[in-house]
């Protein structure tokens, strides 16, 4: 009879505790994603360390299934029982309710951690729970996002609501001047769409809402339109606007990336990344500085890292509206968006690379989220639909660009290897002399790849002798969770004064941080390459993006990195072939912020010393490494410039 008195007397003190502690959010009605709310508590007996904040929506969500949580003890007044936390919602498209557990360490259950082997809470001890909170109506739509169509006087426009009632866009060249209108079509998808947990489960799915797709026609050359998307009955956007493409224009500017997910205010079943705020940040800066000029972003794959936890899509589409409102965000499928067991193209000698990483989406929500130029698709083999924004290409002042799929079938024969060999045979060299193919995972890197090393050795048989011999420009690649440029090269050989080879970039640095450094270590000697290959002209380890300014005479790819804003690397190929890098001579293109200049910041701490402390940013990166080739190792028809050296800090 003991151990029944101990329960029914815990149980007692359990109650007593849910009745004493009290919950209080502020306010309780927001206006749009992004708005904060204040939760506060008080009252709870002998605070611990481990006592927890969850977030739930749908707000009748089991205990177990949160989106988020934080502990109580991030409140400076935590040990006094009381406290509160602020922190911005997005909007999910139902409410929200706030609850507050205890935890002990003796109920610690290391089976059940998230991605980091992180013990996930426990929820056996509730103490309170909020009332609701939820987003007012009328106020329009979220997750704007922009896209090109197969046409230069198209802009295509996106967006998510909550029901499937009729939405439109309208615009004109001046605000509140609507000179046209048009009806968007509407798509969703179900939770038996989903492939594999955890997009199919209860803990992952989330109604996704209804996505809305619209085209803005007939515009002119290089103009500004500003325009809404909605309805009367159910609240129009804030006005947004963009600068059409001109297709009498041979200026391209292009911001682009791999790899860059999303943040979260909270910790949830997956890390999130924090760098992501930062990547955009800047982005919108150099949007921002260029004034009236058209450009565009380019996002390389592994675009949210939901992997099936379906509210970080929201979360992604909240945090890039800023910048994806204002200019098209182009993509590219990666193994976080698709990959999962039963995916239909599987060879046996790709057993080692494609997996679980899709989170059991099989690419339905990049396939209905995006809607992407041309019309490629794969069938799933389930009842989910067709995969989609395989591979596409479009031309933009003087550069043509090609997306390509490394997740789904690219050998000889399949239809993605005839429309690569097709499109670059087909490009216009003297409308477009630079051709930039991109795609997730890399034909070269010096990074720990081992896993990857079957399909690497597949691109480079049988995709490299296209690409070199159509005079690929530049060929970008995400993946590694690092910044690396190559020589221009072919079969791992730089090239010389009578062989133009494509130049290889990795740009993976833009928000995920799962990836080894820039230096072997003790317990993993063989990660990654080194010392660094000739062919390897520059390592960095800062996240960062990329930009693009080209004209027919010249294209300018530089890294700008996170921690200060400032180009850290850049590579510059003229229409003639020859190729610069470093920081020699880049012109002002875009205004003040695009001036390159050598003798940074950056660069003069880099002259004081090879080993430098350059201090924390974002919170928990301490330092980076950025490891180039020291001499001048001229070859040609490339020229070394810049040469960086650090140890990591981490």
């Amino acid at each position: 009879m003991k151990i029944p008195l101990l329960l029914l007397l815990f149980s007692l003190l359990t109650s007593s505790s849910l009745a004493k502690v009290k919950i209080s959010v502020t306010p309780t009605i927001l206006s749009k994603s992004g708005d904060t709310v204040t939760v506060s508590w008080s009252n709870v007996d002998s605070p611990s360390k481990l006592d927890w904040l969850g977030l739930y929506s749908p707000p009748d969500s089991r205990n177990d299934h949160f989106i988020g949580y934080k502990f109580l003890s991030s409140s400076p007044s935590w040990e006094y029982g009381s406290g509160s936390i602020s922190l911005p919602i997005t909007n999910l498209r139902s409410n929200y309710s706030f609850r507050i557990f205890r935890w002990t360490e003796s109920e610690v259950n290391p089976k059940r951690h998230d991605h980091d082997q992180n013990p996930l809470p426990g929820t056996a001890h509730l103490l309170a729970q909020s009332e609701e909170v939820g987003f007012e109506a009328g106020h329009g739509p979220e997750q704007i996002h922009l896209a090109y169509t197969d046409s230069e006087d198209e802009m295509r426009v996106m967006f998510v609501v909550g029901d499937k009632e009729e939405r439109k866009v309208k615009w004109g060249q001046g605000d509140g001047e609507w000179s046209h209108v048009t009806v968007a079509r509407v798509v969703r998808y179900e939770r038996e769409d989903m492939c594999d947990a955890p997009a199919n489960g209860s803990i992952g799915w989330r109604d996704p809402g209804w996505i809305h797709d619209a085209v803005m026609t007939n515009l002119k050359d290089g103009v500004r339109y500003y325009y809404q998307v909605g309805s009367d009955s159910k609240g129009w956007s804030a006005t947004q606007s963009f600068v059409s493409r001109n297709g009498n224009s041979d200026e391209t500017i292009a911001f682009l990336f791999g790899d860059m997910g999303t943040a979260t205010p909270y910790a949830t079943f997956h890390r999130t990344q924090d760098e992501s705020i930062s990547t955009m940040k800047w982005i919108l800066r150099d949007i921002e500085d260029i004034g009236d000029k058209h450009a565009f972003i380019s996002h390389i794959g592994d675009i949210s890292y939901a992997r099936g936890y379906s509210w970080l899509w929201d979360h992604f589409f909240t945090q890039i509206e800023s910048v994806a409102s204002k200019v098209p965000y182009h993509v590219c499928i990666g193994n976080h968006e698709y990959d999962w067991p039963l995916q239909p193209w599987k060879p046996d000698w790709s057993y080692s690379i494609y997996g679980t990483d899709g989170g059991g989406e099989c690419g339905v929500p990049y396939s209905l989220k995006f809607n992407m130029p041309g019309n490629s698709s794969e069938p799933t083999g389930t009842r989910a639909p067709a995969t989609r924004n395989l591979y596409y290409s479009f031309d933009t002042g003087a550069v043509h660009f090609m997306y390509i799929s490394t997740e789904t079938n690219f050998l000889p024969g399949s239809s993605q290897y005839n429309f690569i060999k097709h499109d670059l045979e087909s490009v216009n060299r003297s409308k477009t002399p630079f051709v930039i193919v991109q795609g997730h995972r890399p034909m070269y890197t010096t990074s720990y790849e081992n896993r990857d090393a079957p399909l690497m050795e597949k691109m480079l048989k049988h995709l490299e002798p296209l690409f070199v011999k159509n005079n690929v420009t530049l060929a970008l690649w995400g993946h590694v969770h690092r910044y690396e440029r190559f020589c221009p090269v072919n079969n791992f050989t730089c090239g010389s004064t009578w062989k133009r080879y494509p130049v290889h970039v990795v740009i993976g640095m833009a928000g995920q941080d799962w990836q080894s450094i820039w230096k072997p270590r003790p317990d993993h000697p063989d990660m990654p390459v080194f010392p660094q290959p000739e062919r390897s002209m520059y390592r960095g380890g800062e996240f960062g993006y990329a930009r693009l300014v080209a004209t027919k005479e010249k294209l300018t790819l530089s890294y700008v990195g996170n921690h200060d804003g400032e180009v850290h690397d850049m590579v510059e190929i003229l229409a003639s072939g020859q190729v610069h890098s470093g920081s020699d001579g880049v012109s002002n293109v875009a205004g003040a912020r695009f001036e390159v200049v050598v003798d940074s910041t950056f660069t003069k701490y880099v002259k004081v010393a090879s080993f430098l402390v350059l201090g924390a940013f974002m919170g928990y990166i301490l330092g980076f490494i950025s490891h180039a080739r020291k001499k001048n190792a001229s070859k040609g028809n490339w020229i070394l410039v810049k040469s960086e050296e650090h140890e990591t800090l981490s």
